[in-house]
């Protein structure tokens, strides 16, 4: 069953100095598992919506409505680093001339939740998760599940599977569904893709922004951006 939106409302936040997460990742032995090495920029982390806050999110990660079937987050908050924030904000514009909006779903996702999903999936659907090994680009604070909302009532809009299902309907290039289920997740798509973000071949709803290499895999927890 699909939640009602969550709107945001939050309290004031500020985005920690550069420096100060830089320390936070360090002193984390989580974080540094994935072992990387070389030149990355400093993280810059942001709220997507302090941003803009007609942006709409539905964090099931906050809440039991996750595949994990408990919350996973402290509350529902979104966070990316600042060209990818402010790329899906453009994204968000654009499609109010269709009477459209982002949901966002989940982004910026600390490394030691990667690594209880994949510990807690079984190995046949591992495929559907990031091996903490590598990290996953929602660590990077560069990826985004998403999906679209009616600005008129504020609904979600079907898509040809739900958010996080483990099956073949969440492939993007999935041929069932209605035809106005895939014409609007083509629309996501193509208007993600206008901004910078590339589709997950296997999740519709996934999106990677274009500079997820440039940013370390962080395990910094959302209390901690501030």
């Amino acid at each position: 069953m699909r939640n009602p939106l969550i709107h945001a409302q939050h309290l004031p936040v500020t985005v920690r100095s550069c420096a100060l997460l830089c320390a936070v990742v360090a002193a984390s032995p989580l974080a540094a598992q994935p072992g990387e090495t070389g030149a990355f920029r400093a993280p810059d982390l942001v709220e997507i919506v302090r941003l803009d806050s007609s942006v709409h999110l539905d964090i099931r990660y906050a809440t039991a409505d996750n595949f994990m079937k408990r919350p996973m987050y402290p509350g529902p908050r979104a966070f990316l680093q600042r060209p990818a924030a402010e790329a899906l904000l453009r994204v968000h514009r654009a499609l109010r001339a269709r009477g459209l909006g982002i949901l966002v779903k989940d982004a910026y996702r600390p490394w030691s939740v990667t690594k209880q999903f994949w510990d807690e999936t079984p190995r046949a659907l591992r495929r559907f998760v990031a091996d903490p090994a590598k990290g996953s680009r929602h660590n990077r604070g560069c990826a985004v599940d998403c999906t679209l909302y009616r600005l008129k009532g504020g609904e979600e809009v079907p898509m040809p599977s739900v958010y996080d299902e483990f099956s073949a309907r969440a492939s993007p290039r999935y041929a069932g569904g209605t035809p106005e289920e895939r014409r609007m997740r083509d629309l996501l798509r193509a208007s993600m893709r206008a901004e910078g973000f590339t589709v997950d071949p296997g999740e519709w709803w996934h999106f990677d922004y274009r500079d997820w290499r440039s940013y370390r895999v962080l395990d910094v927890p959302f209390s901690d951006v501030r």
